[in-house]
């Protein structure tokens, strides 16, 4: 028997007919399979769906950091901080953190969701152009569209594309994830950044992804490039390789000081809670001093990437430790997440509206801490399944086929 939530929309009275139709809408789109509601993993499953790409969430050292702080019962913060003084650990932590990525001032926010809304809704209004990735993170996307500035979306990493329209459009902000998070491209940084100067833009690039995995001790992308004095302001979300459930955003001390009191995320929500600001500022000492971790994560992606090419997955053999194996349609997503699961490897399916309605995959976390036995196994469940989820048909693998010689562009993990 359905579910009282699956019945048809005559059964209810009161609703508005407007959220009736979404409702129609969204039991018709998962009545056979919800694309997000796969099994539960059993005691030997491989787990490719988490963001902790360095395998941090249990060391020793950051989680004794949360529970002192736990245990000596100063952890009510329970205010906004827009309220918090120099003298609290959140400035502390915000010091110590624009130290490390070598920036003029950081604020920690309340998550990764909160740094980028917050941040284009405090620098951007309705005069200001504002020029997006069309694969940029759905955040970005609403600070934007929060004060009602003028949004112009770019092709996917296609920096001609960005001066087209910035020769119609004139200067503003344009915005970039360094790694994209659905489908773990690298950004065309130095080239996006030299489109954006030659216009005099201003320039944000989402680093949520490649903090903590990009060059010799983490910082990031724009670090790794050299790219910093360019790049006027980085955003992240340390619940990625970091660990934590926090943000921060990174800029000029001015606008930083600004942003504090501006941001209405900022202003809103209680602050970020003392227990994880000290797992957060252990977690910054880890990352520096264990590059091992970052040289793994790259030896691990590496492989596997490698031979999901030479199954003939439509996956680049260098690049991010974000592998996208993008089926198409939900259907065909629903079958590959399926297939995987039966075999005992889980990731995650990322579908619209995180995706193009019809370009939906399932992503592979790769972490440091896998193991030989465990990618090889990665590797067998891949060819095992080839013909059953009809990996040649995916309309991203005839147009893999079809593009000509593919630039490798590396994240730059463990390098200076």
């Amino acid at each position: 028997m359905p579910s009282p939530a699956h019945k048809t929309s005559d059964t209810y009275r009161g609703e508005l007919p407007s959220l009736t139709r979404r409702l129609d809408r969204y039991f018709e789109r998962v009545k056979d399979d919800h694309p997000l509601k796969g099994t539960v993993p059993g005691p030997n499953a491989i787990e490719l769906w988490s963001n902790d790409y360095l395998s941090l969430s249990d060391h020793p050292v950051i989680t004794k950091a949360q529970a002192d702080v736990l245990a000596s019962g100063k952890n009510s913060v329970f205010m906004s901080a827009a309220y918090l003084g120099d003298g609290t650990p959140q400035r502390a932590i915000e010091r110590q953190a624009a130290a490390f990525l070598g920036t003029e001032a950081v604020v920690l926010t309340q998550s990764g969701w909160c740094a980028n809304f917050g941040l284009i809704q405090s620098i951007s209004n309705e005069q200001t152009p504002v020029y997006i990735d069309i694969f940029a993170h759905a955040s970005l996307w609403e600070g934007a569209r929060s004060v009602g500035a003028p949004i112009h979306p770019f092709r996917h990493n296609d920096a001609g594309s960005l001066e087209g329209s910035l020769k119609k459009s004139g200067p503003g902000i344009v915005i970039v994830d360094a790694i994209y998070s659905s489908n773990g491209t690298i950004c065309s940084l130095a080239n996006i950044l030299g489109v954006s100067e030659k216009f005099g833009c201003e320039v944000v690039v989402d680093e949520s992804h490649s903090i903590g995995i990009c060059g010799r001790n983490g910082q990031g992308m724009v670090s790794l490039l050299g790219l910093t004095d360019k790049v006027k302001y980085r955003t992240f979300s340390l619940s990625k390789a970091f660990v934590t459930r926090a943000g921060m955003v990174a800029g000029p001390a001015r606008t930083m000081d600004y942003f504090r009191y501006e941001s209405r995320p900022a202003i809103f929500s209680s602050a970020v809670l003392p227990h994880e600001i000290a797992g957060l500022a252990a977690t910054v000492e880890v990352i520096q001093d264990e590059s091992w971790r970052r040289e793994r994560l790259r030896k691990n992606t590496d492989y596997l990437r490698a031979h999901l090419n030479h199954l003939g997955y439509p996956v680049d053999t260098e690049g991010s430790q974000v592998i996208a194996l993008e089926a198409g349609p939900e259907k065909r997503t629903v079958i590959l997440r399926k297939a995987l699961e039966r075999r005992g490897v889980f990731g995650a399916v990322f579908c619209a509206p995180a995706t193009p309605k019809n370009r939906s995959i399932v992503r592979l976390s790769v972490h440091c801490d896998l193991t030989e036995y465990q990618l090889d196994r990665i590797i067998e469940v891949c060819e095992e399944m080839r013909g059953e989820v009809e990996v040649e048909n995916w309309p991203a693998s005839l147009r893999y086929k079809s593009e000509p010689e593919r630039p490798v562009r590396r994240a730059g993990i463990g390098t200076a």
